[in-house]
This record gives structure tokens, sequence and C-alpha cells, in this order.
């Protein structure tokens, strides 16, 4: 393939990449212990975690050539596609360069970047059917005969049944061939309908013509129909682009017209992602739906809600998310966190006086204040204060005249007050909203006076050892199901003896964030008592601080460890 663009000058490394993957159709052993060390030293982030038929997780002991491709051609940035790719391509034996550009090529989802299912559910020739249509592939972009077409076609309807194969096979026929093979992405179909006049109908739209072809029961032979008519119009005079990369080029930046060169729709570096609650739960919130939806209502009626509970039962983490899932994106600009502490003064979150360059006291905004203002510079954005703690100071002293000024029914101009430093009236506008966290575990903690309680609406969490957090461990972690399970038991029997305990109760309980490391940890036994030692056994240790109280430590420690 010749590209005089320097946007497409990716495909030549994709190509000799696909030919040297070849060579390892039967010795994928191999290939994995070369691969996957590779990509694992450069650090940047990938998903290659199986779970096996007799309960056990560990890396993939099985892989197709999509699928390995897929490590550099998903929801990462640039610069870590750049990696993988670059250390594949060396192990490999690749000699072109690595690609710092992805103009043009169509990336996979994050949670369905595999193209094959788990080992414990696929059939044993699910992969072996994968890497059919790939030599089939291949050999038709060099030589487009009968044979060849039959040989493909039969071998793309096969593929199109393995589980976790969808309409993303076209995308991983375009990685290894992108001057042959047209990728059948949500932008693509929308520009090659609008464009070229062929439409390729959804599944849910029955009612269409049963002459045009369905994107769920698409065949080889429709594929390939539908390629051969593609490239026949790139062919003719006034077609809006003359190959398939600049019409997988166009078709994005007219989907994306605000977006500047780079294709990578998940690069948060240059791309704003929209945000929303599914967000929540794909980044590892273990809360149902309906938990979320009300949280974030009562946000929007209320204006302010805080998150209290246990240690451990993800406060903060939620505090932010929730805060971009109202705005809509995950917005650093827009979400401002700060922690009250015992020494927090009205001074240091609202306004005071502070010294200047000339030793003069200055009357300097705090962070509130100035979240204020420029919310109402940008009426149409919304601000978001993340308070940590927020009983560990003292809320009324901190807030000061704001405390009133916070109420839903007062976000007006006509309810402004004076500040206690200047004369200036000041409300808080409609698109201020606040999220506080409370640890009802904490004895040095104030009481939250009813002022307070009044103006936020309150959302209850709790340790959750439940499927979901099981769930996120197995497809995120290095993790065993019999062993997570075991895990659950102990630390729900020790949340039982603490919710039990007279001196102590139900909001003294371990949260479940304790043991729910980041992604890619291999959660076995050895991690686990390290956790309890460092993490766990302290806070018991604090808990049970009596006389006696050392054997109850002593007690729970040796049940949450014992026989692993």
């Amino acid at each position: 393939m010749t590209q005089t663009d320097s946007r497409f000058e990716w495909a030549e490394f994709y190509m000799e990449f696909a030919d040297k993957l070849s060579a390892y159709k039967d010795d994928r052993g191999e290939l994995l212990k070369k691969a996957l060390p590779a990509i694992d030293a450069t650090g940047a982030p990938y998903a290659l975690t199986d779970q096996f038929k007799d309960g056990r997780s560990g890396l993939l002991r099985d892989i197709c050539p999509f699928t390995l491709m897929s490590t550099f051609n998903r929801g990462i940035t640039n610069e870590n596609r750049n990696s993988i790719a670059n250390a594949l391509g060396e192990v490999l034996g690749v000699k072109r360069a690595a690609p710092t550009r992805f103009d043009s090529i169509p990336i996979v989802r994050n949670q369905a970047s595999w193209f094959f299912g788990l080992e414990r559910d696929r059939d044993p020739g699910d992969i072996n059917t994968l890497w059919q249509v790939f030599e089939a592939a291949l050999a038709l972009a060099v030589s487009d005969t009968k044979a060849r077409r039959e040989a493909f076609i039969t071998s793309y309807d096969l593929a199109r049944e393995v589980y976790g194969v969808r309409i993303n096979l076209s995308i991983g026929l375009y990685w290894i061939r992108p001057s042959f093979f047209v990728a059948l992405d949500s932008n693509n179909r929308s520009y090659i309908e609008e464009h070229f006049e062929f439409y390729i109908k959804d599944d849910f739209e029955p009612d269409l013509d049963p002459e045009w072809p369905n994107l769920e029961t698409l065949k080889g032979d429709q594929y390939l129909q539908l390629r051969d008519y593609i490239v026949g119009e790139l062919g003719k005079p006034g077609s809006p682009v003359s190959t398939i990369p600049e019409l997988s080029q166009a078709a994005y930046d007219e989907m994306h017209p605000d977006d500047e060169d780079d294709w990578d729709e998940e690069d948060d570096e240059n791309i704003e992602v929209e945000y929303d609650l599914d967000s929540i739960i794909a980044d590892g919130c273990f809360l149902p739906l309906e938990t979320l939806e009300k949280a974030l209502d009562r946000l929007r009626v209320k204006k302010n809600l805080i998150l209290q509970g246990p240690p451990g039962t993800g406060k903060t983490w939620l505090a932010k998310r929730l805060a971009f899932a109202l705005i809509g994106e995950k917005s650093d600009e827009h979400v401002r966190p700060i922690q009250f502490h015992a020494n927090m003064s009205y001074e240091d979150f609202v306004q005071g006086f502070r010294p200047g360059a000339d030793s003069r006291l200055e009357l300097v905004d705090g962070p509130f204040m100035t979240l204020i203002e420029d919310a109402k510079n940008h009426e149409t954005d919304t601000y978001v204060m993340v308070i940590e703690e927020i009983n560990r100071g003292n809320p009324a002293q901190i807030f000061g005249e704001m405390l009133t000024l916070l109420e839903a029914d007062k976000r007006n101009e006509s309810e402004a007050l004076a500040l206690a430093y200047s004369p200036k009236r000041v409300h808080i506008p409609e698109n201020v909203y606040v999220i506080g966290t409370m640890n009802v575990a904490d004895r040095s903690l104030a009481l939250v006076d009813f002022a307070l309680r009044r103006r936020f609406a309150f959302l209850d969490l709790e340790p959750s050892f439940n499927g979901a957090w099981s769930e996120w461990c197995l497809e995120n972690c290095e993790a065993d199901g019999a062993f997570l399970t075991d895990i659950q038991r102990r630390l729900d029997a020790l949340n039982d003896v603490i919710a039990n305990d007279s001196n102590l109760g139900k909001q003294f309980r371990v949260g479940h964030s304790v043991v729910t490391p980041a992604r890619e940890t291999i959660m076995d036994a050895e991690w686990f008592k390290s956790v309890v030692e460092t993490e766990i056994q302290p806070l018991l240790a604090e808990y049970w601080f009596d006389i006696g109280g050392a054997q109850k430590v002593r007690d729970q420690v040796a049940m949450l460890t014992e026989g692993l």
C-alpha cells in the first residue's frame, strides 16, 4: 500500500505486523511467551486476564491475532498505544517503526476488546476459527481470486458465530489490510450511507427494506459485496475520498467536527468523553444503578449531597464521579476538591485577610468564593465543590453566612447577603453544587448540627462485598472466584462482630475499598495477608484499644487469615 499522506503512515507498520503474526498461527504459546512480558514492561494498561474452566484466573493461554492487535487499538492514550505497538513490533521482528499517530483507525471499546469469550465459556475451536479468517483475509488481499473469495466467505461466516465477534471483525480486518477491507464501525456506516447511498440496517430496524443487509447477520458474501461497491465508488470522479483510510478518517471527522487530528476518541488527555452513571459502574462502583440514579436526582434537586458511611466504602471516590456524571464529563476544571479539618476557618474557605507582597493585609477569596465567581461568569457550565470529611471541622463556622445561601430555594440574587469581611452582597448561583463526605466511624468528629443537615440530602454507603464487587475483581485483576468468595465470607464475619459490639456498631464496619486493588493486581493469599496486616489490623487495634482489646484483635486477624 502506498500512501503519500503522512496521516496514514501507520498502515505500513500494521500490515507488516500482520505478516509477522501469521508465522505464529500454530505456535501461539510462543507468541504469548514473547508478547505478554513485552506489553507488561511498557507499564501501559492492557486486559489479557482470562478465567479458566477450573475457576482459577490468570493470563491468557491462547490468543487470536485481532485480540493481540486490540491491545494498541483500544481506548487508551496515543502514548500508551505507541508503547505497546513498539514493544510487540520488536518481539515480532517488525522493521518499520511503530506509529505515533493513529489517524483513521477505529478502535474497540476497552470492555469489549477481545474477539472471543473467556476460556471457561468459549468453544475449543473458537480461536482457531479467528486465525483462519485472519489467514484467508491476508491471502485475499494479496490476490483477489474466486477461490480465495470463497475461502474468505466461509471463514468469515464461521468467525461471526464465535462468541465475542460482532461487527468488530470488520475493524480487525481493516487493521491488517487497510487498503483492502472496510471497517463498519458506526462512523463509517453513517458516512457510507450519506455519501455512497448504501444503507446497512441495525438489528432493531426490522421494518426497513429486507434487501438491505442487516448489521447483526451480515454474511461474508454481503460484506465483500459492500466492500466492492465502496471501492468502485472511490474510483469515480467526484468521490469525496479516494482510498479506504481516507474514507475512515473523513467519517470520523464528520462525526466529530470539533476534534482535532487524533482518532483516539477515549484519549482523556485530548478529548472530553461523555460521563454518566453507567460510566461510574464501569469504573468500579458496586452500587445498583437505581441507587446512583436516586443520588444524582437528589443532588440535582437539593443542590447539596452528603455521602456518609463506614471507612472504606468509597465515599470520596464516588463523590468525584457523581460530580462528573452531573457535569456530563470528567472535568477537573469544574470539580473542586477540598478537605475540612479541625483548624479550617471561614477565612480559609470563603474569604479573609492575608498578608500581601508589601506585608499589608489584603482581602483574599477562598476556594468556595472563587468557585462561586467562576460559576457566575460561566452560567451555562456546572461547578461542583467536593468537600472531604465535611464534619471534621466546624461546618457552621467554616460556611458562615454561606450556610444559609446553600439552600436550593435561595439560589438567586434576591436572597444575597453581605459577607463577613465585605459589604458586597453575594448569592450562590444555580449552577453550583456541593458534595460532602462523612466518615461515621471517626470518634473525633463533632456532631453535624441540624442547620447543616437540613440543607443537604444524605446517602448512606455500606460495605459492598457483593456480586458486583466479585465480578469487578474477576474482570480487572488476577483473581480466583473461590478465593473471592472466601474473602467475602471472612469480611462479612468480621463486620458482623463489629456491628454487634456494644461499643462500636455497624458504622464501624470495614468497607470494600480496603480489598479492592488497582487493576491487574494479583489477588492471592499473600496479597490478602498483607492487606490484613497493614490496613485492617491497625484499624481493629484502634477500635479495640481498651483492656482486653488486644486479644479481640488477635482473634479477628486469625479468623481473617487462618487457612489461607
